[in-house]
Parts: C-alpha cells; sequence; structure tokens
C-alpha cells in the first residue's frame, strides 16, 4: 500500500466513523470542531505535510490534497481549518526546500523549523494562518500587507489586523504574514511570515462568527498591539514568501480540496437519498427510477468527473516554477472546483426534491458550506477568472505546446 493510499484511508475512517456525526452539531452551535482536532493528533496527522526527516508523515503536497478532500467529505470546517495548520508546515517545509537561500539563511532556517516542528509532534502545537485583513488587495497579492513587523533588539514588534481568521482561540501559534517596517515604501518583497503564540502580551481576537456557512471554523478577528515576537519565531526567512508565491504558485491552492470533498459528498447524498440510504429521508421509491431523476444523478456525475479529472491533473503538477500553462490550469482548477461544489449542491435539492432542504438533512449544511468557497482568497474564483483570461491573452500562443 502506498503512502497516499494509507493516509488517505486513515482519513476515511476518521470522517466516517467519527467526524460526519459531529458536523451537524459543530455546525448548528458554530463551535469549533476540538475533538475532531483530537481525533487528529491521535492519528499523527499534525504532522502529516511535516518532512519525515524531522519525525513527520512526510506527505508531499498531491498526497496532502487527497487526504484533505476526503475529510472534507465528512466535514467541512474540520478540512478547512486543518489546511491552515498543513500549510504551513508545507511552506516552511518542501515548499522552503525548492526555495533559493544562501547557505547562512538556509542553515538558521533549518534550526528554526526543526523547532517547531518539536513542538507540532511532540506537544501537539497547532498554527493558524491568518491571510486576510481589511484591506483585501494584500490578500490577492496586488499589495503589502497592511500588520508590520518592526525590527528591534532580539526579534519583532507585531501591529496590524487580521481577519476571517479561522482557528482564532484554538491555535497556540497563528503564522502571521506582515510587511517588514523600515524606512522607506513598505514593499511587498519583505512579507515575513511569523509564529505568534496565542498568549502572547498584545495579542487579542474580537467579533463573532455567525454566519451562513463554515460555521465551525472560528474565523473572527485577530489584533496585534506591539506584540513582541523573537528573531526564531521566523517560519519563513525576510523575502522567501515572496518568491515562493511566485514561483511556487499551487501553494494557494491547498482551500481547494476541501470543496472537492464537499462536491464528492452532495453526490453521494442525492444516491443515498434517492436509494432510500438517508436516515431520516424517505424510504426507496419509484422517484429513484424516475427518467428525470436518472438524468439529473447523470448530469451531476459528469460535473463530478470533470472537476475530479482536472483536480487530480493539477496536484500531481504542483511544484517549484511550473509552466505557464501549469499555473493557468491550476486558476482553472481551483475555479472548476469552487463553482462545482456549489452547483452540485444546488442540483442535489432540484433532483432530491422538497425534503432535503430541512436542516436535519446534511444537504443544506452542504449548500451553505459549498457557497463559501467563492470567497476564499487569494485565489477566489473571480480572481481565477481575471488572470486565466489574461495570462492566457499573454502566452497563449507560444505556450500552448508546454
Amino acid at each position: 500500500m502506498d503512502k497516499t493510499t494509507e493516509l488517505t484511508g486513515i482519513a476515511r475512517e476518521l470522517g466516517r466513523d467519527k467526524f460526519l456525526a459531529r458536523s451537524s452539531q459543530y455546525d448548528v452551535d458554530g463551535r469549533f470542531p476540538v475533538e475532531n482536532y483530537a481525533d487528529l493528533r491521535d492519528a499523527g496527522f499534525l504532522g502529516l505535510t511535516i518532512p519525515e526527516r524531522y519525525g513527520g508523515l512526510g506527505a508531499d503536497y498531491a498526497t496532502y490534497a487527497m487526504v484533505s478532500a476526503e475529510l472534507g467529505t465528512w466535514c467541512g470546517a474540520t478540512a478547512l481549518t486543518f489546511n491552515m495548520h498543513n500549510a504551513t508546515m508545507m511552506w516552511s517545509g518542501f515548499v522552503a526546500d525548492d526555495l533559493p537561500m544562501s547557505d547562512a539563511d538556509r542553515t538558521i532556517h533549518n534550526d528554526r523549523r526543526a523547532a517547531i516542528y518539536t513542538g507540532v509532534l511532540e506537544d501537539g502545537h497547532v498554527f493558524a494562518q491568518p491571510f486576510s485583513e481589511p484591506n483585501s488587495a494584500a490578500a490577492a497579492g496586488k499589495a503589502p500587507f497592511g500588520t508590520e513587523a518592526k525590527p528591534v533588539e532580539g526579534g519583532f514588534l507585531v501591529n496590524g489586523r487580521k481577519h476571517f481568521a479561522s482557528l482564532s482561540g484554538h491555535a497556540d501559534y497563528y503564522g502571521v504574514l506582515c510587511t517588514l517596517a523600515g524606512d522607506g515604501e513598505a514593499n511587498v518583497a519583505n512579507t515575513m511570515f511569523l509564529a505568534i503564540p496565542g498568549d502572547a502580551d498584545g495579542f487579542s481576537i474580537d467579533g463573532d462568527w455567525d454566519v451562513l456557512g463554515m460555521r465551525a471554523t472560528a474565523s473572527r478577528n485577530l489584533k496585534f498591539e506591539n506584540v513582541f515576537v523573537p528573531d526564531t519565531a521566523q517560519l519563513l526567512p525576510v523575502g522567501a514568501y515572496y518568491n515562493a508565491a511566485r514561483d511556487w504558485p499551487h501553494m494557494f491552492m491547498t482551500l481547494c480540496p476541501t470543496y472537492m470533498g464537499i462536491a464528492r459528498a452532495a453526490f453521494q447524498f442525492t444516491c443515498d437519498y434517492l436509494k432510500g440510504d438517508i436516515e431520516g429521508g424517505p424510504p426507496r421509491s419509484s422517484s429513484a427510477d424516475s427518467p428525470i431523476k436518472q438524468f439529473g444523478v447523470a448530469h451531476m456525475r459528469i460535473r463530478l468527473e470533470q472537476a475530479e479529472a482536472l483536480f487530480l491533473r493539477v496536484i500531481s503538477e504542483a511544484r517549484y516554477k511550473p509552466t505557464h500553462i501549469d499555473r493557468q490550469r491550476a486558476y482553472a482548477a481551483q475555479y472548476t472546483v469552487m463553482e462545482t461544489a456549489n452547483e452540485l449542491c444546488r442540483e442535489a435539492i432540484r433532483v432530491c426534491g422538497g425534503r432535503s432542504i430541512f436542516k436535519h438533512m446534511r444537504l443544506e449544511q452542504l449548500y451553505r458550506d459549498s457557497r463559501c468557497g467563492s470567497l476564499m482568497l487569494p485565489w477566489t474564483p473571480d480572481t481565477c477568472v481575471e488572470r486565466l483570461g489574461s495570462e492566457s491573452l499573454k502566452d497563449w500562443g507560444t505556450q500552448a505546446g508546454a
């Protein structure tokens, strides 16, 4: 059994046997999935993308994407927040290994991440990854981050705000992207990636999280007021994030697997509902033999297969300095999966009929969670369409054979 199959199988068992039964109540209460994280910790999954040489499971990009999609099939909020933790390990791990660094920076980074990984593997530390700010241009890569880190003796003072910060109040550390403050104008090339402890002086959480979907992600607001972090808190050397964002673009696609999982769940719900296999749903009836119902299911299956095929191809192409066509295909995959998830949930309601919209039916939650995919920075579907159109017109003629 290869690693991907083994790890995906563990995720399936966790999701089927534990996460699914809890998902609805997490959603109703707007409560973070603490119990699911305990299960992930016990399974060793906090180290899923930590390299094996540091004691982790060493999942590569494609393996992580498959595991994340499996988790998303059973509990979207768990998969989405778990992505934040794993993306932090991934960026500081195999993504950083691909980036150009001086020998001195490489040595320092290796020492720093070793200490971070030890905290995750031995002490169960969970990392959030607050990305969005009130000015969305920074998260979209169009401007420097408004959160700033001012150099002081022994480290930095961080000031700023983040919002839509998943895992707020439930992470041990927050991997904060911020701009290195200097005498000149703020520069995106000077983006820093700092691990800020959840109990740091000057760090606070505010706002509520009573929202349409993904209600269990605990995505509240973060505020940093002269928060001191030591030099050792750097998750990447200064400037490395900028290089990664430019040359390792698939790092921004790690939210996508959650919605691939939701798309799968919507299709499976539809089939189970029509066959009479949903608890609390109608028994199997002649509706399952109705040509119009079968047509609807077939249409859903085609859309799901299209999204799956593109998703599987693109996660296999993730690497340092992909071709222009690979990058554009990643935009296409992100758009396709995010929009297909909601399209399948919407079609499922039509195919299953009126009783499927009751809140005790899982489809209602899947629909709301799926709709939130259109909001996920930095690669929202709108951003993907904009970039795909612009970049295709610039270089399709020379890159089509790449």
